[in-house]
């Protein structure tokens, strides 16, 4: 089920998939949503997304983020026009560690985010 996003006056457009139940939040303030899709739905929108030429922020729930592909693992390496990020899943947050955490306690040592959330 995909529901079509309003373009913000930017042109950007906000492309969430993953879990029914995570799109579904989503979906409610206008986000372009694809409920319990796969890696190939992963990658047919991305690819969609770049042959538009269109500027999106991509939200994808862990599975998929993790899942690689052509598309995928070249639009994180390229950067630009689109963006994709990964979202925590819905049923277990705390389980959640961003990428970001490792790069930051490798420039800024082991203690780095304690210190930073106030724990150190």
């Amino acid at each position: 089920m995909r529901r079509a996003a309003e373009t913000p006056a930017s042109g950007a457009r906000l492309v969430v998939l993953g879990s029914a139940g995570l799109t579904e939040g989503f979906s409610l303030i206008g986000a372009e949503v694809y409920p319990d899709a796969d890696q190939a739905t992963v990658e047919q929108v991305l690819a969609n997304l770049v042959v538009e030429g269109a500027e999106a922020l991509v939200l994808l729930e862990g599975g998929l983020a993790h899942g690689g592909g052509e598309w995928l693992n070249r639009l994180r390496n390229e950067g630009g026009r689109i963006v994709v990020t990964e979202l925590p899943p819905l049923a277990a947050p705390q389980d959640y560690a961003p990428a970001v955490d490792e790069v930051v306690r490798m420039v800024l040592g082991p203690e780095a985010l304690k210190a930073m959330m106030g724990d150190g």
